[in-house]
């Protein structure tokens, strides 16, 4: 999902949605399904493959953003007798619709990743089945591998499987309501339970060395035919609950490396430069960063109510880039199998209704606890998969980056030769005399140059803003 998150509200048509609309014409972003893969899309929500057990008696929940009917993830959470807990887990079968080697499947190829941009998303799969028959929403009876992970009173895992099941969730929940009920006392076990299992959870994440970016959402409002920009912090809730996915996606690899083959999402860890670009980073956003204190201790200091915190987060997913996937057959997990983010070994598969390779890791996690072989058409498409994600993932952080130019080309457009004080935070090589400038306010990166001379890496500077305009000119900025 995308690293930075981008919302438009109001009416705005031009130039911010116009720019947005133009983007997906250039970047030849879908528009819609051919008819044979909606066509099968329609007759397999009608007939999923049947699961073998029925857990619908089991009372799950979702929490999700409001309004969100793509349902990837539905949980239980209840307290074992030994003092420890026990996880229910459901994740959407997509396995139960797509046929391989249908249309649907070779869509779903092409497609690689539901994309996300500020006006809406283009999905990996027809809405017939993502926001349909496939989703985990209330009330409807749906096709679901579902775990099962026991912890101890600390919230370490002591076992776990996941089977093909029917499942049925009861309820539908938005952060704010789970972070509201259970502040105020009002909610009860099952949902009172995440706030224990996330706590200890993170506990262990900080125990291992593990860091998670809680990074705020950007609001582009739109007021009077200008912009500003708005942010969403994340709440405790949302942490609480991205510990469930990743305790699963832990789970999953170490499945997958027991059973001899598999898919793990792997990261290696940060350069001492990106390292370095980020205490830039730090200095100007007027972020303490003593030397004696490492990235994952500073991170989780961080609030990102914080205007100023919150744009540091969003810096601190450059130490995600070459994070990749790696397939293994031959009962050889790769070395180093780590992901350094989390700490563990670490894959994706709780997120099939919206990423590719989360389908595939589900196939070979019911496999290893069944004992059997994975099925042929998983085999068949484990060599490709690296490169089709690293591919969708090219175009998605391209579909990311071109947002966010056609946003801040949108908030800087009306000040067009005002002078802002910034930080330079990054020189080129190649050309000293050129790199970026981080604002103090409003919180942009953009490209500085016309320096005549390097430019002082690390310092504050006044800058003046020469072009912006959405979809057109980038903003750009000279020395003032």
């Amino acid at each position: 999902m995308p690293r930075r998150q981008l919302h438009v509200t109001g009416a705005a048509e031009a130039p911010l949605r116009k720019a947005l609309r133009a983007l997906r014409t250039e970047l030849d972003l879908p528009r819609g399904f051919p008819p044979d893969v909606l066509a099968e899309a329609e007759a397999a929500a009608k007939s999923p493959r049947p699961p073998g057990l029925d857990a619908t008696d089991l009372p799950l929940f979702t929490i999700d953003p409001p309004g969100s009917v793509d349902l990837d993830q539905a949980m239980h959470l209840a307290r074992r007798a030994d003092g420890g807990y026990r996880v229910h887990y459901a994740v959407a079968d997509v396995a139960a619709f797509v046929a391989p080697g249908g249309a649907l499947d070779a869509e779903a190829h092409r497609r690689v990743l539901t994309l996300y941009l500020p006006d809406g998303r283009v999905p990996l799969h027809p809405p017939v089945l993502s926001e349909g028959a496939a989703s985990l929403l209330p009330g409807q009876a749906a096709p679901a591998l579902l775990w099962r992970i026991d912890l101890d009173a600390y919230g370490r895992r002591v076992a776990a499987e996941v089977r093909r099941a029917l499942v049925r969730s009861r309820t539908r929940l938005d952060y704010a309501t789970v972070q509201q009920h259970i502040d105020a006392g009002t909610a009860e076990e099952p949902l009172a339970l995440l706030r224990d299992i996330g706590r200890l959870r993170e506990e262990l994440e900080v125990e291992r060395g593990g860091v998670s970016l809680r990074v705020p959402e950007q609001e582009i409002v739109e007021a009077d035919g200008s912009y500003r920009t708005a942010y969403r912090a994340p709440l405790p809730a949302d942490g609480w609950n991205a510990q469930i996915s990743l305790l699963t996606g832990m789970a999953a690899a170490d499945l997958m490396i027991a059973a001899g083959t598999g898919v793990l999402r792997t990261l290696p860890a940060a350069p001492d430069g990106a390292v370095a670009r980020l205490r830039r980073s730090a200095k100007a956003l007027g972020v303490d960063w003593p030397h004696h204190v490492s990235y994952a201790e500073l991170v989780r200091a961080l609030d990102p109510r914080l205007p100023r915190h919150a744009a540091f987060l969003q810096d601190c997913t450059a130490l995600l880039r070459g994070s990749g996937y790696t397939v293994f057959t031959d009962g050889n997990p790769p070395v180093p199998a780590l992901h350094a983010a989390v700490a563990d070994e670490y894959t994706h598969c709780t997120a099939p209704l919206r990423r590719l390779v989360d389908r595939y890791a589900g196939e070979l996690c019911a496999a290893a606890v069944e004992g059997r072989e994975p099925p042929e058409w998983v085999r068949a498409a484990l060599a490709a998969l690296p490169q089709e994600m690293t591919e969708g993932g090219r175009r998605a952080n391209r579909v990311e980056r071109e947002c966010v130019d056609i946003v801040e080309s949108a908030l800087l457009m009306d000040r067009v030769g005002e002078v802002f004080t910034g930080t330079v935070v990054d020189v080129r090589d190649d050309d000293p005399a050129t790199g970026t400038v981080h604002l103090e306010s409003p919180a942009v990166v953009a490209r500085l140059e016309g320096a005549g001379a390097p430019l002082p890496l690390g310092e504050r500077l006044e800058v003046r803003l020469t072009q912006a305009f959405p979809g057109r000119e980038k903003a750009l900025f000279v020395p003032a």
